[in-house]
Parts: structure tokens; sequence; C-alpha cells
């Protein structure tokens, strides 16, 4: 990456069925995907970690042969660990996580530290413990979602020092072009309202690696309306020498990919960024 295209660009996932034809080649077997995803994304989200846990020692392994060097994985901590037992006597476990990455250890960016609705000051001395024992060489990314975290008082000050002190990035979570209009006749648009936080978004990067989850509409008008104020965030970041990751979602994730596409463009010019590859279904599809 040039000093100016220094973004990582994804998805919240790679295994998707839905993004056949258009991503992935339309009868193109699970097998391929990862490489498929990889030749025009350069960053993913991993939430598959965050529901099952510790991958098998093959599953990474068979992640390493497929990932190029400067792809970055960006895997969620399970949320046994964040959500079951709100980080409380979780050394053995997270240092297990850890050691079951090892052969990505090179190609990890922040993983994500994900917690509870309701995971408030009063448990951040167990934040404080995890981020601790993070080992170096793999970066953090936190994402909070408890209301006192958004009020700029003394849980907002008292959590972002803590960042700060650990070189910890903190989420930024976007949601607010998900929560622009109301779900009427949209049952896609309800279910992700219903199930994505309406947190305030404050932006500010805590660490070295800002990262920021953008929650999109089904309207891409709208999507491209609330994502412009971050081009220019985006450009200040990498110029202070910092390494955005940029993960974009949309309601139901059916056409992520587009939209992540689309926004590209949006900052191509003005970050610098090199061409995206085609699709391998798109591409497909015009040779017939």
């Amino acid at each position: 990456m040039t000093r100016m295209s220094r973004l990582y660009l994804g998805l919240p996932m790679w295994a998707n069925s839905e993004w056949c034809g258009s991503l992935y080649p339309p009868y193109g077997g699970q097998e391929s995907w990862l490489a498929d995803y990889a030749q025009v994304f350069s960053a993913v989200e991993g939430n598959t970690t965050f529901y099952s846990g510790a991958p098998r020692p093959e599953t990474v392994a068979a992640w390493a042969r497929l990932a190029p060097p400067n792809f970055r994985f960006c895997f969620k901590l399970p949320a046994s660990l964040t959500h079951e037992r709100r980080l409380q006597s979780v050394e053995a476990d997270f240092d297990a996580f850890i050691d079951s990455l090892a052969p990505l250890h090179d190609r990890l960016g922040p993983l994500l530290v994900q917690l509870p609705r309701n995971f408030g000051l009063v448990e951040l001395p167990r934040l404080e413990a995890l981020l601790a024992r993070w080992p170096q060489g793999v970066a953090c990314a936190v994402e909070v979602r408890h209301p006192e975290f958004f009020h700029k008082g003394t849980a907002e000050v008292a959590l972002n020092r803590l960042l700060i002190t650990h070189g910890a990035n903190r989420v930024m979570l976007d949601v607010r072009a998900l929560f622009s209009t109301s779900a009427t006749g949209s049952p896609a648009l309800a279910h992700a309202q219903n199930e994505k936080p309406r947190c305030p978004l404050h932006v500010l990067s805590t660490g070295e690696q800002p990262l920021i989850r953008f929650i999109g509409h089904l309207d891409e008008s709208i999507n491209l309306d609330y994502f412009q104020p971050w081009v220019k965030q985006l450009k200040l970041w990498i110029k202070q020498g910092k390494t955005p990751f940029l993960f974009v979602h949309t309601a139901n994730n059916r056409y992520a990919p587009q939209l992540a596409k689309r926004i590209h463009q949006v900052l191509a010019d003005e970050l610098g960024l090199p061409p995206l590859n085609e699709f391998a279904g798109e591409y497909q599809s015009q040779l017939f």
C-alpha cells in the first residue's frame, strides 16, 4: 500500500451464498470464496469466531493458504467470553483463542472485542485486565454499546483513557443511515433496525488503526449521503500515519459488496486508492 492508500476495506464476512452471481461465480463452491473475496477486498471482520469460538487448526491452516500476505483478518472474540462470561475468568480461553490464530498472526488486523449492551463502567476493570493481557503485535479494537459510554461523562472519559493507555482502537459503529427512515413495508430493514443498537456516533481514534463499521440502509443514495463526511476523516487519519479499517454492512448484507464497491469509488481519488478487482461473478457473466 502507498502512504495515501493505507486503508483496509472489507465486509462483515466472506461466507455468504447470496453473493454467488456477483462477488462470487454463480456455481462456484465455498472452497473458493475466501480466495475470490481476497482478490477484491483487503480485510474481513470474521464474524464466524463470535458464534463458533476458536477455529480448528485445519481451518486456520486453510485460511492461511488462501489469504494473500497483504490481507487482514479482524476476528471477533467469541461471544462465550464477551457476552456469556462478560470477560470474567477468561484468561485461559482467551490465550487459547489467540494461540489458535497463530498461523495468521502476520495477517491479523485489529481483533474485535464486542461488548454487551449492558456492559458498563462498573465492569470496566474486566476490560482493563483483558487489555493488560493482550499480546504485543496483535492489534485490538473495542466496541461498546452501553449508553453511558456515549454521554461524554465519567464513564466515557474512563473508557477512552483506558483504550488510549493500551493503544486499543475504539470501534466507531455508524448506524445513522440504517435508522434514517422508518422500516414500514421492509422486513429486512425492520430486522436490521431491531438487531443493531442505535448508538450515537463518536468519531474518535484512540489507537493507530481506527476501525469503522458502517451499517447501511437499503437505499444507496441515503448511504452515500451519510458516508460522505468519512472521506475527509479517513484522509486525515492516513495523513497522520494511521491505518484505518472500514467494514461495510447493509440491512441484510445481500448488497454489502456492491455498497463497498460504490464507497471505494467515492474514496478512490481522495485517498489515492488503487482500483478494485472485478467481482468474480460479474466477470464470468461478461464472458457469456
